[in-house]
């Protein structure tokens, strides 16, 4: 005896207005605080790694300064020249 094929469900398609996002649903003040404060944010942590960055330089501009002339020779080498 031959079985019977079960019937194919047809999947139903999804709609492109279906999709939500979010900030559709929000209403425009609340997006533009939310924006407002992301940028706040990225230019806080730019302003920190900036900062971050200058205190490095400083930093070893201070060592290089405060070497003694045995940590420079040590450094750099006389460079087995004569004069």
């Amino acid at each position: 005896m031959a079985r019977k094929k079960a019937a194919k469900k047809p999947t139903p398609k999804r709609q492109e207005n279906d999709k939500s996002v979010l900030s559709d649903a929000l209403s425009d003040d609340v997006l533009q605080k939310l924006k407002a404060a992301k940028k706040e944010l990225t230019a806080n942590a730019e302003a920190k790694e900036a900062e971050r960055l200058e205190k490095l330089r400083l930093e070893k501009l201070e060592r290089e300064k405060n070497k003694s002339f045995a940590e420079l020779l040590d450094e750099y080498g006389d460079g087995d020249t004569k004069f």
